[in-house]
């Protein structure tokens, strides 16, 4: 096998677990009866933060489509690498949303009154569609400046602790949006829950949002914002 090829494989491998272990470690933490919207905030930050070190290396740890398509925008990777990390992305939310439903027992997962599913992304009953989809807009369209600069050429010395940094930007909107939408950011994370308990209702402010903020950002910030470095 070429090593090109087997590279390739590698990467998106890697994506697949690491966006196997984003569903399986975040849902996980949001177990329970009486988690707290810092708490819920706080795991997912810190498994971000986890999954970023084990595999920003190997496939730089995307974890979200919305990432991958802004990076294909900024010309970091190409159309077919990114379709092939979108399918990794699915498939591994999935993999682990379902791995972990197969293995925690019912007397563990919050008492559902509203029969809408355990960690399925939902708006507050007093968002309409348009509201949750320009929240989730925002918050994605900031993580996504977040994302920018980190690939910023300038920034390359200040790489030291990205995964810590991309953790607390998680959890900063996590907490600032939770309340709202439950703040996904992250088509990926949205669709393996709602294809597991078939509740696609408002699935579409989960993808219309985060995809559409990940275009208007990358483009704002590729022609305003992105400088090469000159010796």
């Amino acid at each position: 096998m070429k090593s090109s090829t087997f590279d390739t494989i590698t990467c998106l491998v890697g994506e697949f677990l690491a966006t196997a272990l984003l569903l399986f470690l975040g849902c996980m933490g949001c177990t329970g009866q009486n988690n707290s919207l810092l708490q819920m905030a706080l795991n997912f930050g810190f498994a971000v933060m986890l999954i970023i070190q084990c595999f920003g290396c190997v496939s730089g740890a995307h974890l979200n489509p919305a990432i991958t398509l802004s990076a294909y925008i900024m010309d970091l990777i190409s159309l077919r690498m990114s379709l092939g990390y979108l399918f990794a992305q699915l498939l591994g939310s999935y993999v682990g949303y379902a791995l972990l439903m197969s293995l925690i027992p019912k007397s563990f997962l919050p008492v559902d009154g509203d029969n809408i599913g355990f960690c399925v992304t939902m708006p507050h009953s007093d968002f309409n569609f348009v509201r949750a989809c320009t929240i989730e807009f925002i918050i994605t369209s900031t993580l996504i400046l977040f994302a920018c600069s980190i690939w910023d050429p300038r920034n390359e010395k200040f790489c030291e602790t990205v995964s810590l940094r991309f953790c607390l930007a998680v959890v900063c909107m996590g907490l600032t949006a939770g309340n709202f939408t439950g703040a996904s950011m992250n088509p990926a994370r949205s669709l393996a829950p709602a294809l597991w308990n078939n509740n696609f209702k408002y699935q579409g402010v989960y993808w219309i949002g985060p995809l559409s903020a990940a275009v208007v950002s990358s483009y704002v910030y590729k022609l305003v914002f992105w400088r090469e470095v000159h010796e």
